[in-house]
C-alpha cells in the first residue's frame, strides 16, 4: 500500500444553477513532502466546517482503484488524482478490507480510519451532474475519512504501514450498507452492536445508527 497522489486546494466561488457556491473539492496534486496537522494538510481547507472538516474528517482518502470505474460509467472524461475532491489517492485501502479504526503510518504522521465518505450536492458540481451524489453512493466507492494521531509529514509514493486493526473488524463498506439500508434483519442489527462499540466512529454516526437500531426493534 502506498500514497499515490498528495492533494489539497482552498475554497473557491462557482456558479451553480444560478447561485455562486463556495466550496473546497477542487484539489490539486503537491510535490514533494506536506504536513499533516490535525484538521488537515498544510495548503488545504475546507468551505463548509458544519458538514466537513473537523478532526474526525481531517484527511479523506480515495483508492486509485476506483478510477477504472468510473472511467468506465464516464466515458471520454478525464480523471487526474484529485477529481473525487480527495486528499489522498491512494494504491490500495479499499472499502471492504478497511475497518473502522484502523490505524496506519504515512510518512512520519499516524492515522486512524473514522468514517465512510457521504458525498453532499458540491460532488455534482465537481461533476456539472446533480445525478452524480446518487451514483457516487450506488457505487459503493465512497473513499473513507482519516483522523490524524500524529502530526508529521507526508508525500506521494511513501508507503502506508498498518499499526494496528480494530478488534471489532468493521469495514467501511458495512457502515455504508448500515446507511443506506431501508430496513434492519438480524444481519444488520449485530452489525449495528459491533459498530458501536468502534470507539473511532463518531458520536452522530453512533447516534444515527442507534436510532435505526430503536426503529427496527420497534
Amino acid at each position: 500500500m502506498k500514497l499515490v497522489s498528495v492533494n489539497v486546494g482552498l475554497p473557491r466561488e462557482v456558479t451553480w444553477h444560478g447561485r455562486i457556491v463556495t466550496t473546497g473539492i477542487f484539489k490539486e496534486p503537491v510535490d514533494g513532502r506536506v504536513g499533516l496537522r490535525k484538521l488537515n494538510l498544510d495548503g488545504d481547507r475546507q468551505a463548509d466546517l458544519t458538514v466537513h472538516g473537523g478532526k474526525d474528517k481531517a484527511v479523506y482518502c480515495y483508492p486509485l482503484a476506483h478510477y477504472g470505474y468510473w472511467k468506465k460509467e464516464l466515458p471520454g472524461r478525464e480523471l487526474p488524482p484529485a477529481t473525487f475532491g480527495e486528499n489522498f489517492t491512494t494504491d490500495g485501502l479499499l472499502e471492504d478490507s478497511i475497518h473502522i479504526g484502523d490505524q496506519f503510518s504515512i510518512g512520519s504522521a499516524e492515522l486512524i480510519v473514522t468514517q465512510p465518505r457521504l458525498p453532499c450536492y458540491k460532488l455534482g458540481i465537481r461533476f456539472q451532474s446533480d445525478d452524480m451524489v446518487r451514483r457516487f453512493m450506488v457505487s459503493g466507492r465512497t473513499g473513507f475519512y482519516f483522523a490524524v494521531t500524529r502530526e508529521g509529514e507526508v508525500s506521494a509514493e511513501d508507503e502506508i504501514r498498518a499499526i494496528a486493526r480494530d478488534p471489532e473488524a468493521v469495514p467501511v463498506s458495512e457502515i455504508t450498507q448500515l446507511y443506506i439500508a431501508k430496513r434492519y434483519g438480524d444481519d444488520e442489527v449485530a452489525s449495528v452492536r459491533r459498530a458501536l462499540r468502534v470507539a473511532a466512529l463518531p458520536e452522530s454516526w453512533k447516534e444515527y445508527l442507534r436510532e435505526r437500531l430503536r426503529i427496527s426493534e420497534g
